[in-house]
């Protein structure tokens, strides 16, 4: 089981360690997408009754980010085939604190050794400027799909090679 470690600059937690999901995260991560408040309002039908289930973790390459008492403080998972970034969640808490970058970049690395140039990325559109920043470059755009998601969001692309 991979993990790394990385003092993230500004959290004031310390170490921030990433490393992979295990079924009994499956709790906390279902809490961590429930709960974002950047679904809330009219982006709230998105994640409502949304569910992180030990077999999802099992399936898919999930990766936390905890800091020294173990607490989730982001996640992402990583699709293979096709490639996609299929979720990416930074606590509430934690927003601005470099979580989301480092998360990213253990992504790109995880892509790297599995062989992948590039991942897809659909993304929250309050999160594109996020993922931009980052070195996604926009694709297009993927219509709604009533009734869970009733908003086109933005299609990225996200190389392997960048930082």
């Amino acid at each position: 089981m991979r993990s790394s470690i990385t003092k993230v600059r500004g959290a004031g937690r310390g170490e921030v360690r990433v490393r992979r999901a295990v079924a009994r995260d499956g709790r906390r991560l279902t809490r961590l997408v429930t709960g974002s408040r950047a679904y809330e309002g009219p982006y709230a039908p998105m994640v409502a009754g949304y569910r992180v289930g030990p077999d999802y973790i099992e399936t898919h390459r999930v990766f936390v980010a905890v800091d020294a008492q173990d607490r989730v403080l982001g996640f992402y998972a990583l699709v293979l085939s096709p490639p996609e970034l299929d979720l990416m969640f930074v606590g509430d808490e934690a927003q601005g604190l470099g979580i989301g970058r480092l998360l990213v970049g253990h992504m790109r690395e995880e892509a790297r050794r599995a062989g992948l140039a590039a991942v897809r990325v659909v993304s929250h559109p309050p999160a594109e400027g996020f993922y931009r920043s980052v070195g996604a470059r926009r694709t297009g755009t993927v219509a709604a799909a009533p009734p869970a998601v009733m908003w086109d969001r933005p299609e990225l692309s996200l190389t392997t090679d960048g930082p």
